[in-house]
């Protein structure tokens, strides 16, 4: 369970000059103390237990603050930027900022980032970063540009990992986003482009990430009011290239999509989120807390005057701007169970209740503090951890992700497996991703409601899975009828049985069009043809040969009459895009035989398609990722009236098929019949040639053919 505990108002006037509330709330070298940069020119100490402040700066009149003021932990000064290239920094003594130090910097700042244990970073616009201390020696320093044209920081977080500084900034152009990741204990930028999963394309309006030892967890809250979670390696196998990553559904409609302001979002622990929005059943807005671990609403207050979309979270208070006053909102998190979750668990004075901070830190928390009434034995219990901490062995990734797949729930597995696959592979990779998904799939059957379909697709889009090694995951997928798993199979599983294939394709072309406008398709290996038809001619003119004496009349009277309860399979696409995009290659008679004669009929009228489609022009080649070949329309079409020929000729529905096949195939023989007489020609013609060497330097030859 987690819980919003009573607020109260931190300004006593209202806040900023500007529309859009404070430019920041940072947390100062005490811990009860912060820093509020308002949207003009004013800078206000806090000290949140006690609700009043302990100082204020401004700069003059004419000039404006340009990103929020941190504090220096190394040496407890404050920071600011105004004008967005003028530097000033200053302490509590210190009175007006017109007379503290002052930098002109070559470039424009974006933000300045500060956190315990390593000097302020300074982010330019442009993506150089340069520490505080490189940056005072020599401010007029040329500054490099590391984003492209028209790309723009749209958010920053800086962390530490093993007492390392580490930089993330997301930037966006023409609707697309990148990640920059800024490791400087190796001086390595790795760029990361962020793909959409199955959602469309949306616009992302904020962002939020936690972090372990090799993985950034990088959350976002778009447009269609849901939370997407991106997993970036701290330390990528290859860092000179850039790389995609993709996002994945973490939560569904935490917010109203509707919205397009007073939308922002936090990380509160690995299990728990911070939502401010507007809600999808209600108009006003609210602050909410979910349990991402088990998609649940956790709790939820109104804010009836509004807010600003802001939303900042330090060690157990949230700070938003409600109306134009700086609210703090004190909350709990317990840890995480299923009966907390489902609002189950009994309430008592449990020392487990608790808030998690953002990044646990042994090296940084000491200087942190978890809370400012007991702070020497909160020292003493931050040691004890840390001893007990470096006493346990550390268990491996494998062996951690092979425990979660025998007990946790789908999504917690989804997403340790994706932590798993985002770090560099082990020598024992192959290994492990058969153990996971034996394990998977022996849970399937002794759990018959147990169906984890994203981690299965996770496991088959590694490439390394085979039929042999885990033939019992087309089983199941043929079970469930997940159309989905069933091609990524037939696509990459080099060795399945023409049995099993057979069963695909009864799926296939069995399942309705309406289940498969639900599923999520690959569609790049078929074409979207829609309602384009094909041409019928009475008389077939096949590569510039015209049968007159192909003795088919009847056949051609037949057509021409379109009995009653015939489709226009013959000059139509007969399956929809989807459809078409689960056909695949070849089976062999024995099982073709086993398909009922109704979807054969439909198999046979789209082949068909496909080769009148190829018919229209000798080098025609079918769009489309790895299309099937005229001789593959060919090889499909006789395997598929050799194993159903019997029965195919006695439906009705089929008739009018059969009649254009015979004719086709029919004009095809003539065509090769008059080839191989041409042919018998050029092999004389050849003869000739050899024979008359000399001709001299001139000559007039007359070939008669007969």
């Amino acid at each position: 369970m987690a819980a919003l505990e009573e607020g109260f108002t931190l300004t006593a006037v209202p806040l900023g000059s500007g529309p859009d509330g404070p430019l920041g709330v940072e947390q100062s070298d005490k811990t009860d103390q912060f820093l509020v940069t308002d949207s003009g020119r004013t800078v206000i100490l806090y000290k949140v237990s006690d609700q009043k402040p302990l100082g204020s700066w401004s700069v003059k009149q004419g000039q404006i603050i340009t990103c929020p003021a941190v504090c220096n932990f190394q040496t407890g000064e404050y920071i600011v930027v105004h004008d967005n290239k003028v530097l000033r920094i200053w302490n509590n003594e210190d009175v007006n900022l017109d007379k503290v130090f002052k930098a002109t910097l070559s470039a424009e700042v974006y933000r300045i980032h500060s956190v315990q244990g390593t000097e302020p970073l300074v982010l330019f616009k442009e993506g150089a970063v340069r520490g505080l201390e490189a940056l005072l020696a020599e401010p007029q320093q040329k500054i490099e540009t590391v984003i492209s044209d028209e790309e723009v920081i749209k958010w920053a977080k800086l962390f530490m990992v093993f007492r390392h500084p580490v930089l993330i900034f997301i930037t966006e152009k023409h609707g697309n986003y990148f990640a920059y990741v800024q490791k400087f204990s190796s001086r390595v930028l790795c760029k990361y482009a962020l793909l959409l999963g199955q959602e469309e394309k949306s616009v992302i309006q904020s962002f939020s990430m936690s972090v372990d030892r090799k993985v950034i967890s990088l959350m976002s809250l778009s447009s269609d009011g849901c939370v997407y979670e991106t997993l970036i390696p701290i330390h990528p196998s290859d860092p000179e290239k850039n790389q995609r990553v993709v996002r994945s559904l973490l939560l569904k409609s935490v917010v109203c999509g509707s919205a397009r302001s007073g939308v922002a979002f936090t990380v509160l622990d690995q299990d728990h989120i911070a939502v401010l929005g507007p809600p999808p059943s209600a108009s006003k807005e609210c602050l909410s807390i979910w349990n991402t671990k088990f998609q649940t609403l956790q709790t939820s207050r109104e804010l009836p005057q509004g807010t600003s979309g802001q939303l900042w979270y330090y060690g157990e208070n949230l700070f938003i701007l409600h109306g134009k006053f700086l609210t703090v909102i004190p909350y709990k998190c317990e840890v995480s169970s299923l009966a907390g979750a489902l609002g189950k668990l009994k309430h008592s004075q449990d020392p487990g209740t608790h808030a998690m901070p953002h990044f646990v830190n042994w090296e940084t928390s000491l200087g942190c503090g978890l809370g400012s009434q007991n702070s020497e034995q909160s020292k003493r219990i931050l040691r004890r951890r840390k001893i007990e901490v470096s006493a346990q062995p550390e268990v491996p990734a494998s062996t951690q992700l092979l425990a979660t797949v025998q007990k946790d729930s789908e999504k917690h597995i989804e997403v340790e497996l994706r932590k798993f696959l985002a770090v560099k592979r082990t020598p024992d990779f192959h290994t492990v991703i058969g153990d996971v998904i034996i394990g998977l799939l022996g849970r399937c059957k002794a759990e018959p409601s147990f169906y984890p379909r994203n981690p299965l697709m996770q496991l088959i889009q590694t490439h390394v899975l085979s039929y042999s090694l885990c033939p019992g995951l087309m089983e199941v997928a043929l079970e469930k009828t997940d159309v989905q798993i069933l091609q990524l199979c037939l696509q990459q599983f080099p060795d399945i049985p023409e049995s099993v294939t057979c069963a695909c394709l009864k799926i296939f072309l069995s399942i309705g069009d309406e289940s498969l406008q639900e599923a999520d398709i690959n569609v790049q290996s078929a074409s979207d043809y829609g309602d384009e038809k094909m041409e019928e001619h009475t008389e077939i003119f096949q590569n510039g040969f015209n049968p007159k004496e192909d003795n088919c009349e009847d056949c051609a009277q037949e057509l021409n009459e379109k009995p009653q309860g015939t489709a226009e399979a013959s000059t139509s696409c007969p399956v929809t895009l989807k459809r078409a995009a689960l056909f695949s290659e070849t089976f062999l008679l024995p099982h073709l035989k086993d398909i009922p004669a109704q979807h054969i009929t439909l198999f046979l009228q789209y082949l068909y398609f496909l080769y009148l489609k190829c018919s229209e022009n000798a080098t025609m080649t079918l769009p489309g990722i790895n299309p099937p070949t005229l001789n593959q329309i060919m090889d499909w079409i006789c395997l598929l009236l050799d194993a159903n020929f019997t029965v195919v000729v006695m439906i009705p529905e089929a008739k009018r098929l059969l009649l254009s096949l015979y004719k086709f195939v029919k004009s095809q023989i003539s065509i090769c019949s008059e080839l191989n007489k041409i042919e018998v020609s050029f092999r004389e013609l050849q003869k000739l040639n050899q024979e008359k060497t000399n001709r001299g330097l001139y000559s007039i030859e007359v070939l008669e053919l007969f």
